[in-house]
């Protein structure tokens, strides 16, 4: 443990994620020998990871365990996999770009920049998610060199790249054959991991701005 603030303690090392790009921090446990606290989240400030607790930490220079809750992080890994594959069928199949998404442990929405949406769209969209899904594409994560990356109009399929300037290489997750993207989050290893997933949702937000809601669940 190298700091404790009011704001969240810091470790020399850490498994938690820390909440960024629509993904929510992970919660968990920080254990010593003489005790523990509940870690509520995860946050970054001014480039410094911070562990955001309940109870009375102990004192710099302890040695800690840090547990993450395992289910809720597998959860939310699945939930972003699902969205990932969301957006490469839409872009596929419907050339339309991410406008903004956020997710919270098996449910997520994703926003596209399409002129319509209605309830037989979200369905069909449904249809061609799980049978991507079920293709059991295997996940990787690669690096690829800034230059190449934002030469690449398929690899930022954003509408607006968001990313950093200072990022370099940039980090990107290969989904199979179908899915190539830059991101930060966390991710299943393969498809399968997934499971079905449910449109729950479809509104307007506003011209050229579609929104979908997905859940993880049995597909209806």
């Amino acid at each position: 443990m190298v700091e404790v603030t009011p704001e969240g303690v810091v470790l020399d090392r850490t498994v938690f994620y820390a909440r960024g790009g629509g993904q929510p921090g992970d919660t968990g446990i920080l254990r010593w020998a003489g005790g523990e606290v509940r870690v509520t989240d995860t946050v970054k400030q001014g480039g410094v990871l911070r562990h955001v607790v309940t109870g009375e930490p102990p004192g710099v220079g302890t040695a800690v365990e840090a547990v993450i809750d395992w289910e809720r992080r597998h959860l939310l890994m699945r939930t972003h996999t699902a969205l990932h594959v969301l957006s490469a069928v839409v872009w596929r199949d419907f050339g339309a770009k991410v406008t903004g998404g956020n997710m919270e442990p098996g449910e997520a929405r994703m926003d596209f920049e399409l002129e319509g949406i209605s309830v037989e769209f979200g369905r069909e969209v449904q249809g061609r998610l799980n049978a991507a899904l079920a293709a059991e594409h295997d996940v990787e994560v690669r690096f690829v060199p800034r230059a190449i990356a934002l030469a690449d109009p398929d690899l930022i399929r954003t509408k607006v790249n968001l990313i950093p300037e200072a990022i370099d290489p940039i980090r990107v997750i290969a989904i199979g054959t179908i899915d190539l993207q830059a991101d930060g989050g966390t991710h299943v290893a393969n498809t399968r991991e997934v499971g079905p997933v449910r449109v729950i949702g479809t509104e307007s937000k506003g011209k050229g701005n579609k929104r979908m809601r997905i859940a993880l669940g049995v597909e209806s």
